[in-house]
């Protein structure tokens, strides 16, 4: 693993990344108004040999763009951390700030969309100019074997990285899709709205998670 869990490559646009105009713009007001926080596409974070692969869906406007890390400073964070550090997937401790000293263990997390968009919402175009950003992650990831998709977005985003057909495999919480050597599982995302309307409990995302970690895991006795 490398110092900070963080993995720059050619996978990660460039700061000032300008291939979404909308994206563009949303980023430079947020540079005027918080100056101090990050304000730039989010790199991915975790394991670079990892054989776990989160695909999440976009940076938080006051979670990863402000912090520079992925799932840091938002609801959704406490929940996706707390459930790796619960299968030995993370180790150290979150504490909602990118210095906290926190370490993925065989994993890692990739968003559909590196650029936060406003009102969480990225558009279908954004999210396919964005996609040469996962696809070349996945590329550069030859030991994953499985990948957790929280939420449909994440999940049509990886389809699109690998080439395949939506229509093939469709969505759906606790779904699992066999993609030649990569097992996807689908998951409600780990959002505020979807836990407090009880879409998706704790123990329901932590089904999932563990599932995954069993899966990439089961390999090792086999050899």
């Amino acid at each position: 693993m490398t110092s900070a869990n963080l993995t720059p490559s050619v996978a990660e646009p460039p700061r000032d990344c300008p291939f979404c105009p909308r994206l563009v713009a949303f980023r430079e007001a947020a540079r005027s108004q918080y100056p101090d926080w990050h304000n730039a596409p989010v790199a991915n974070f975790g394991d670079p040999q990892g054989r776990l692969l989160i695909a999440g869906l976009a940076p938080g406007l006051r979670g990863a763009n402000r912090t520079g890390r992925p799932f840091t400073g938002d609801y959704a964070g406490e929940l996706l951390y707390s459930t790796l550090l619960r299968f030995g997937l993370a180790e150290g401790h979150y504490a909602a700030r990118p210095d906290d000293g926190l370490m993925l263990r065989d994993c890692l997390i990739a968003n559909a969309v590196r650029c936060v968009p406003p009102e969480n919402k990225p558009t279908p175009l954004e999210i396919n100019t964005c996609n040469r950003f996962l696809a070349a992650t996945l590329a550069a990831q030859p030991r994953i074997r499985a990948i957790v998709a929280l939420g449909r977005i994440a999940h049509d985003a990886v389809l699109l990285a690998l080439g395949l057909k939506r229509s093939a495999y469709r969505f759906a919480h606790g779904a699992v899709h066999e993609l030649g050597t990569v097992t996807l599982f689908d998951t409600y995302h780990c959002s505020r709205y979807n836990t407090q309307t009880y879409r998706l409990t704790p123990e329901m995302f932590a089904e999932v998670i563990g599932a995954a970690a069993a899966h990439v895991r089961s390999g090792e006795n086999a050899r």
